[in-house]
């Protein structure tokens, strides 16, 4: 799977790394179709899952946590649809408070699974893609060393949260420290499979050319030897950024401009320029 980032600066040394939203999603939400929700999974199946052969220990364990992390979107998605006032549309209202202190990198980091085989970055043509390279395989050693140490630290809270349990309310920090485990431990993998794709050492590509080997059944791959990343330099970028000096952050009517040429998420690139 091709996975597209759009990159640009938007405020001094600040650049955002964004990826575009599904064009799909977004189609059916403007014309008000929404799919149906797959069908709820169970323990059996989860069982089934990992009873049968063909997978490795890290496999089952990754079921595991999807299982129960899809478990949790439903009980969010729930609470979000709860009468206002209640104490679940309470509780979801202040998760999307907590929810928008996240990182935009966090975001950027999450979005790059182990099903991403090859990169397209868009960049100004301005920009060296050189250093646009540069940025991004930092921003992926930064974000396995943070979400790391973030992982370790959120895991080792879990205890101390379930002593909550015992109260006759809903356990809020063990569920809000839970969630911020899976998403560190999600970013993390997202960084490392960022790393395999902005490297510059062909020996890094050839693990992700055994992946897609091994996904085609031992076919060779038609891109082998070939760098992961594709820099795609963009001159319209060029002319939404020409009226900008250096030191300057993009006004919002630009940043709507670039979000609607591209398909972003304005809260993301807003949140890339007012980062501290």
């Amino acid at each position: 799977m091709q996975a597209r980032v759009v990159v640009f600066p938007v405020k001094g040394r600040a650049w955002c790394v964004a990826v575009p939203r599904a064009s799909a999603a977004a189609s059916a939400a403007a014309d008000g179709a929404v799919p149906p929700p797959p069908p709820l999974p169970t323990l059996r199946d989860l069982w089934r899952g990992i009873a049968s052969g063909g997978r490795t220990a890290p496999e089952k364990a990754e079921a595991v946590v999807d299982f129960f992390a899809d478990k949790m979107n439903r009980v969010w998605i729930g609470f979000g649809s709860a009468p206002e006032g209640s104490v679940k549309s309470r509780i979801h209202s202040f998760g999307l408070k907590l929810l928008s202190r996240v990182r935009p990198s966090e975001v950027l980091l999450k979005s790059v699974t182990k099903d991403v085989s090859s990169l397209e970055i868009v960049h100004p043509a301005s920009i060296n893609s050189r250093l646009v390279r540069r940025r991004l395989r930092h921003i992926a050693v930064r974000g396995a060393s943070v979400h790391k140490k973030f992982l370790y630290g959120s895991v080792c809270m879990l205890p101390v949260t379930s002593v909550f349990m015992v109260l006759p309310l809903p356990n809020i920090p063990f569920f809000w420290v839970l969630f911020r485990a899976y998403s560190h431990w999600r970013a993390l993998q997202g960084s490392e499979r960022l790393q395999l794709l902005v490297s510059d050492c062909s020996d890094q590509w050839k693990v992700l050319e055994k992946e897609i080997n091994s996904a085609k059944e031992g076919n060779p791959s038609e891109n082998a030897q070939c760098s992961p990343c594709k820099l795609r330099p963009s001159k319209k970028l060029d002319v939404f950024l020409e009226r900008r000096n250096m030191d300057e952050a993009l006004d919002c009517d630009t940043i709507s401009s670039i979000c609607q040429e591209y398909n972003l998420d304005k809260v993301d690139v807003l949140k890339y320029r007012d980062l501290p």
